[in-house]
């Protein structure tokens, strides 16, 4: 029993989605996406509207999710780099719990290489799956579960497998963007698969409580979607995207997004792009942002065919529901594409909770505006089961948001970091503008009227949001601000060696023995 009073007779469904954006859910009045679904969830629970993900891309930003922990001190800084073994993950805590945690999707995590050897096939890939979870369906790098099942349904998989996610007829726009549907059709696409796999585990899990990580991997790319969902969004309709007048005058602003806009391909978000993102003109980002919110309500679509079976099943009102995203996606902003550099539609995330309880009632349909982190995922789960939240988890319980209170001394601001050394598909090659991979970091302290973006060995960048929210404007050497900058750079510095590795801090020797002090 914990201090919310909950027993372990209960459910818990995480829903993970990928690359989904902060500002992408109708309930929260975006222009043209339309998510019913979600919405319903929404109007059912509480919307966290400031969501930052700590990290990006997918294997730091899990990580932080999974183990409530900042990058700074989990270390998971690019694809590829180990997650240290010594670390508790939320499956090691529901396991604790009494739950057997299940997983269908992925976590992009790679192994600690001190636990195994190099031979080992899972250096081989993008990530493995975190230690703790029993996987029902895995949808690892090389989507071999997946291919598997699309050949036991009668699908033509081609050689390159890959190649499912090219349209399916020839694109009168050429390569990349289009608004041709993919090869593969809406029943086999992998966000049916997902679903059909997560429809099974909860039609078997009996009566035992259950906890289930559904992973949804869509709206990562490719961008492109299975028909009619390429057609749900006309170019025309979707919301320009915020950035400079040209690449070059965007670049000036600093040398890391230069680098970036000079290297970022399309071959990355299109199975068959070429060229860079950054030379694509208004027509093509429209055209990709209409594929992308395609993908958003093929998603929502499944959304509501799960939480339909958990209310015809009796499940609904004793599960807690988490949605969230591991992090965002540019979109064409800034003449970016992915989830890059240090801007918010990179780390700004979705995140809704519903809790079952009665206590609740009276806070469905809130939209929370204070700042919450994604490491706060896993505190409040497991606050929500009556279970310690464990030390080195660095992020804070949401339940009180979802009772109507506010917690005292919540935070005023979000903190997120972002590591630009060559990943995965990259590693050995050299790190960009002349850097050592440990100067690769840069660290993000964001609140609602300023922004201090923190370099290990390149310049900083300071956004006064209240004058520039879509973040042109660096005003890190105007002297008018220098009094500001300082006092972020000393907020920065605090919010470090307040959350510095507390795994054993909170014990202690004694005459007495090992002593507990926190």
């Amino acid at each position: 029993m914990g201090v919310f009073g909950m027993v372990k007779e209960n459910n818990v469904l995480l829903i993970v989605v990928d690359q989904w954006r902060g500002d992408t859910i109708s309930y929260l009045n975006h222009t043209c996406v339309r998510t019913p679904h979600l919405d319903a969830l929404c109007r059912d629970g509480v919307t966290f509207h400031n969501t930052y993900a700590q990290c990006a891309p997918c294997g730091p930003a899990r990580a932080s999710l999974l183990t409530g922990q900042y990058m700074m001190n989990h270390r998971v800084v690019q694809n590829g780099i180990p997650l240290d073994a010594r670390h508790d993950n939320l499956a090691h805590a529901l396991r604790r719990a009494g739950y057997d945690p299940a997983i269908i999707g992925y976590t992009t995590t790679t192994p600690d290489p001190r636990t195994t050897s190099p031979p080992d096939p899972r250096f081989t890939s993008l990530g493995d799956l975190m230690p703790g979870w029993t996987p029902i369906a895995q949808f690892g790098p090389a989507r071999r579960t997946y291919f598997d099942w699309l050949r036991a349904r009668g699908v033509d998989v081609p050689a390159d497998t890959n190649d499912i996610w090219l349209p399916d007829e020839p694109s009168p726009t050429g390569p990349g963007a289009t608004r041709a549907a993919s090869r593969v059709d809406a029943e086999h696409s992998d966000t049916s698969w997902t679903t059909e796999y997560g429809l099974a585990y909860l039609k078997g899990a009996g009566a035992r409580p259950w906890f289930l990580h559904l992973g949804y991997h869509r709206p990562h790319p490719p961008f492109i979607a299975p028909g009619p969902y390429n057609k749900h969004y006309h170019p025309d309709e979707v919301p320009l995207p915020v950035r400079a007048q040209s690449p070059e005058a965007e670049a000036a602003q600093h040398p890391l997004l230069g680098y970036q806009l000079d290297h970022l391909q399309q071959a990355s978000f299109f199975r068959d792009g070429a060229g860079l993102g950054r030379d694509m003109d208004e027509a093509a980002v429209r055209r990709m942002r209409a594929s992308y919110y395609g993908l958003i309500s093929e998603v929502d679509d499944h959304l509501g065919r799960v939480i339909a079976y958990l209310k015809e099943s009796g499940q609904y009102d004793n599960t807690l529901i988490v949605f969230t995203s591991d992090h965002g996606e540019q979109l064409g902003d800034h003449h970016l594409l992915g989830k890059e550099c240090y801007f918010d539609e990179s780390f700004h995330v979705p995140l809704v909770i519903r809790d079952p309880r009665s206590a609740a009632h009276e806070t469905r349909g809130n939209i929370v505006e204070a700042f919450a982190e994604q490491i706060d995922v896993m505190p409040t789960i497991l606050d929500w089961l009556g279970e310690v939240v464990p030390r080195n988890c660095e992020g804070a319980s949401l339940l009180p948001f979802l009772i109507g209170e506010t917690p005292d001394h919540w935070r005023s601001a979000a903190h997120y970091e972002f590591d630009f050394r060559p990943s995965y598909d990259a590693a050995g090659t050299p790190p960009p503008l002349g850097l050592t991979i440990d100067q690769c970091g840069l660290s993000i302290i964001r609140d609602e009227r300023f922004k201090y973006v923190h370099f290990d060995a390149l310049p900083p960048l300071f956004f006064d949001l209240s004058e520039d929210p879509n973040q042109f404007c660096n005003l890190a050497d105007d002297p008018a601000y220098a009094g500001e900058i300082l006092n972020y750079a000393q907020k920065m510095l605090s919010w470090r060696i307040h959350h510095a590795d507390r795994t054993l801090t909170g014990y202690s020797s004694s005459p007495e023995g090992l002593l507990t002090l926190a």
